[in-house]
């Protein structure tokens, strides 16, 4: 880890006081939390790095709605068959196919889910995992 000197306005600093109390953490930390998520995904996919970016900038009711979002149960049900198809061989190409493209779907969703909890947390929310179950 490198050391940098930075002169920041008050007002800044302030921002950041508060946030490092309401997360419990120092205000170092909350810092080079902010900077790293202002920072590029460069082993993400473009498309995927920029929605992750847009997070950023949503309201705490739409970060919430977005760390509660659950695959619909019809596509959790059929992606859970694709997986035991798969464990045991069963797979067609085309199964295969479909289960690439639900595995990457869920993915997504969860990454989505994480940067969501993860803004919360930066921006002084603390929860339990029941949280995020959907309402």
């Amino acid at each position: 880890m490198s050391d940098l000197l930075v002169n920041v306005p008050d007002e800044i600093y302030h921002r950041l006081q508060q946030m490092a109390e309401a997360s419990a953490q120092s205000v170092e930390a909350v810092l080079v939390s902010q900077l790293t998520a202002s920072l590029p995904l460069d082993d993400l996919p473009p498309d995927e790095a920029a929605e992750l970016a847009a997070l950023r900038h949503l309201s705490d009711d739409a970060l919430w709605t977005i760390a509660r979002e659950q695959l619909p149960e019809a596509i959790q049900t059929r992606l859970s068959e694709l997986i035991t198809h798969n464990t045991r061989g069963e797979l067609s190409a085309t199964e295969r196919e479909e289960l690439e493209a639900l595995a990457h779907r869920s993915d997504r969703l969860m990454m989505r889910k994480a940067e969501g909890a993860a803004l919360l947390t930066q921006r002084g929310y603390t929860f339990t995992q029941k949280d995020f179950k959907p309402n």
